[in-house]
């Protein structure tokens, strides 16, 4: 981290927690993040920041967007979950280390009481060795202490979970009092697209609930990408990396994408849709978040408060798989 980087941390670190979160448009910011999601006719905060390379200045871009979204986390224990998955030295699966690094340094000068990083990957066993295949060992300062398996963590159950009486949880998801989705944008073979919501299989323990994730397959994909959506959604906040996505067969066997963009909000469904419109996807047209709008968050671009970037010319349409070209936006 460059000195100036630490200069602009703590400068606007301590403008948040001070209540001070900046003026946008002659207007002060509200310090509270949305808790409850919108009622009807009301709209989605969501912040589009544009981000060339993992070579930028990644704290700066990542402040404007959280501070556009009038999220405050101070005090607050937040669990950053990103998407390491699996690894391929050829292609893009996974969270950018750079991405994970800088959310690491900003959430913290942003007065958070606690900073983890935890992850469940679907596909490896050995998560820490995954973890030293993507770098997150080597890069992310004491990576080892600010870490959860959250394959292996300690759970507790939740009363329901889709047609089952009680499913279990790592206590480090369920002590969170935020949890960020650090989605990658990728496409999905099964899905069509995998982005903050998709990303929240990975608060599933493996140890419990198998590879790569038997018990949701047995489910069904959308079906539990809601039921996760609805339990952790009213505490989450997303930031997609979307800086170089992932197209064609993803979530693993696609090929890099750039897109230039960072994309954020505490509604999770009303980002995936955004992230989707940059895709050339069209939102509704994608089960899970079909079944999610209005019930689970907003998915109507007319109801998303776009803040940032303007979406005209940010759309880069991601390859798709045959047997999803219908959900290619007009």
């Amino acid at each position: 981290m460059t000195n100036n980087r630490r200069e602009f941390l703590a400068i606007a670190g301590a403008a948040s927690i001070t209540g001070y979160a900046g003026y946008r448009g002659g207007r002060q910011m509200q310090p509270e993040a949305k808790s409850k999601l919108p009622l009807a006719g009301q709209t989605s905060t969501v912040a589009v920041v544009k981000a060339a390379s993992y070579s930028v200045d990644l704290a700066d871009a990542m402040m404007r967007g959280i501070l556009e979204c009038d999220l405050d986390v101070a005090g607050k224990r937040v669990l950053l979950k990103p998407n390491f998955v699996e690894f391929d030295p050829n292609t893009c699966i996974n969270t950018d280390v750079a991405v994970v690094a800088t959310a690491l340094d900003v959430f913290r000068s942003l007065g958070a009481a606690e900073v983890k990083i935890g992850e469940g990957p679907g596909h490896r066993r050995d998560t820490f060795a995954i973890a030293e295949l993507t770098r997150y060992r080597s890069e992310i300062p004491q990576f080892d202490d600010v870490f959860v398996d959250l394959n292996r963590d300690d759970v507790s159950a939740v009363k329901s979970f889709a047609d089952r009486k009680e499913f279990y949880f790592p206590n480090s998801v369920l002590g969170a009092d935020l949890i960020v989705s650090l989605a990658k944008m990728k496409t999905h073979h099964w899905a069509g697209a995998t982005l903050s919501m998709k990303n929240y299989f990975g608060l599933v323990p493996g140890s419990i609930y198998g590879w790569p994730k038997n018990e949701l397959h047995y489910i069904g994909i959308n079906d539990s990408i809601l039921e996760l959506t609805r339990i952790f959604g009213p505490k989450s906040f997303a930031l997609v990396d979307g800086i170089v996505g992932m197209e064609g067969n993803g979530p693993i066997q696609g090929t890099p994408k750039n897109a230039g963009v960072l994309v954020m909000g505490s509604d999770l469904a009303a980002v995936d849709a955004t992230c989707c419109r940059i895709m050339g996807i069209d939102p509704s047209r994608v089960e899970y978040l079909q079944r999610a709008a209005d019930r689970l968050g907003v998915i109507d671009e007319a109801r998303v408060e776009q803040r940032g970037e303007n979406l005209a010319g940010l759309r880069t349409n991601f390859q798709l798989i045959k047997e999803y070209s219908q959900l290619r936006l007009a």
